[in-house]
């Protein structure tokens, strides 16, 4: 029996319709994949049913002899994932793993050191309008025109500001992330290294990316985008100290009951990523979206730093007679989804920008490799090329739905 379907038919369809764009239109979004049919699986089970405040071994409510092993399960696994001693795998996302990490490690007003939103941060990262950066004095560093972190600069800071915490991520930076030099910055000036790795974690555990351990103190991610698991944060440490303190700040910190469900659909994810397979996955995705900044560049159109060593590319529209606002809704329209985003000297806001970040995760998982890109690539430029043509919009959404049916990853919406 459907039960959706039976009790709720509004959003039993909106569902459908939702595994309907999925399916044929191209999804680009840096940060979204396709995850596993077996963590949608374990997603709606009935773990979902049960309150497990507390960790294994140590709960405040009975009946967890069960959702324990799963959530030892998980913990195990993903230590093995990252070569790490200590995992706390309650997260509901990356921002409350973050928000964790600074709860169990910073006072009120101490000192953040970041990168700047508009260069490739995250929120989390002390953004004046985070909650990060309300709580605490938050500094940034940025990249140069190039595209590039400058670390001489980011040691200057450092000396001049003094944090208490750096923060080595990105949530639209295209190169590898030096995580010794990130170090010695941090231990010339006494500060805890804290390495965000939500966008590449994926990355790291095929062995496509440099590993944050034994550099930063502490590390978190998310368990989707290049990880292809669950939405939900994870929290890493070689330092027992520093987990035991992260312990307490997620519960009773910051969040009550664990999502039990959520926690065995990270185990189930992680052990997808352990497997040897994986590593070829990792690398696909990243020559994917290599193939196409080549694309874009043969093009005519500029890409940040002038390439990308991970699973995005940003495009710099600064030149251009539109911005990315509708350089965004032109390829929606066309169905191929990716977001607007500033790039380094763009002057448009934020709800406007001068750029596109545009990823390869979701479509790798879904069966493409460079073939399939460079059509896509190519798609895409012409879309842009001809940014004021609704009809050759219209035309590229029926022969992008086309092209997609071969690569379906989900024969229907599962629930």
């Amino acid at each position: 029996m459907n039960y959706l379907e039976e009790t709720d038919k509004v959003i039993f369809d909106l569902i459908q319709k939702e595994w309907n764009r999925q399916s044929d239109c191209l999804e680009m979004i840096a940060s979204e994949n396709f995850t596993f049919p077996s963590v949608i699986e374990a997603l709606g089970s009935i773990l979902t049913n049960k309150y497990a405040e507390g960790y294994p071994k140590k709960r405040y409510y009975g009946g967890c002899e069960f959702v324990d092993e799963i959530e030892q399960i998980a913990i195990d696994r993903v230590k093995k994932l990252f070569n790490c001693e200590f995992a706390n795998v309650q997260p509901h996302s990356g921002s409350q793993a973050n928000g964790a990490v600074y709860s169990a490690l910073l006072k009120p007003y101490d000192k953040i050191l970041g990168m700047h939103l508009n260069h490739g941060g995250h929120l989390t990262h002390g953004a004046k309008v985070s909650i990060t950066g309300k709580m605490y004095q938050s500094f940034f560093y940025g990249v140069e025109l190039d595209g590039r972190i400058n670390y001489d600069k980011v040691q200057e800071y450092a000396e001049l500001i003094k944090p208490n915490i750096i923060v080595c991520g990105f949530s639209a930076y295209t190169r590898e992330l030096d995580f010794k030099r990130f170090r010695e910055i941090a231990d010339s000036v006494g500060a805890i290294l804290f390495g965000d790795i939500a966008h590449i974690a994926g990355l790291v555990a095929g062995e496509q990316y440099p590993n944050p351990f034994p550099h930063c103190h502490i590390v978190s991610t998310t368990t989707h985008k290049t990880l292809r698991g669950p939405r939900g944060g994870v929290i890493l440490s070689n330092d027992e100290e520093i987990i035991n303190k992260i312990n307490k700040a997620v519960f009773p910190g910051i969040q009550g009951g664990p999502l039990m469900n959520v926690i065995a659909a990270k185990a189930v994810g992680f052990g997808e990523n352990l497997k040897p397979e994986w590593k070829a996955h990792a690398k696909q995705v990243k020559a994917n979206a290599k193939i196409l900044g080549e694309i874009f560049v043969k093009r005519g159109y500029d890409i940040v730093s002038g390439g990308t060593d991970n699973h995005l590319v940003l495009m710099n529209l600064i030149n251009k007679p539109f911005s990315g606002k509708d350089a965004d809704a032109a390829l929606e329209n066309a169905g191929i989804t990716v977001n607007k985003n500033m790039v380094p000297g763009d002057t448009r806001s934020p709800f406007i920008t001068s750029g596109l970040r545009i990823g390869s995760p979701a479509l790798t998982s879904r069966g493409m490799k460079e073939k399939e890109f460079e059509y896509i690539a190519n798609k895409i430029c012409d879309i842009l090329d001809n940014i004021s043509d609704i009809n050759l919009q219209e035309k590229t959404r029926q022969e992008i739905k086309e092209f997609s049916q071969d690569f379906r990853i989900y024969p229907k919406a599962i629930f």
